[in-house]
């Protein structure tokens, strides 16, 4: 989803994925991290998200809206897994005016599809322009 027009507090954007075996292979030799539940299936062909690659999708969210981070700040309560869709909602907690910029607070969280959360966070940044 784009964000048209300037943002709000209160605010809030979504997007859903499921991430594949795959792709956390392509993001393990991209980040050199191949730590072994990673890159092994387990019983159910399913390997355990890299937590960075997992955090993807809020940053994907701050894109829609030219976000500019400055800080972010991640948990990971639980693994995430592959095969499993996981849905993220990002939340504008402030928004401050300035000359030149718009400045934003931003909460997150991410969810699995049986209502896991597997990260949340929070970043402050910048939209420019």
């Amino acid at each position: 989803m784009s964000q048209d027009g300037p943002v709000s507090e209160g605010d809030t954007l979504t997007y859903a994925r499921t991430f594949t075996n795959e792709e956390v292979q392509q993001f393990a030799a991209l980040s050199k991290d191949d730590g072994y539940h990673h890159m092994v299936e387990d019983e159910d062909g399913q390997v355990v998200l890299h937590g960075l690659l997992t955090a993807t999708m809020p940053t994907k969210l701050g894109g829609d809206i030219d976000f500019l981070a400055r800080t972010m700040e991640f948990e990971f309560p639980r693994p995430a897994y592959t095969g499993i869709e996981i849905t993220c909602t990002s939340t504008i907690e402030s928004v401050t005016e300035r000359e030149d910029r718009t400045e934003l607070s931003v909460s997150f969280v991410c969810e699995t599809e049986h209502g896991n959360v597997v990260l949340r966070g929070e970043s402050e940044g910048v939209v420019m322009g």
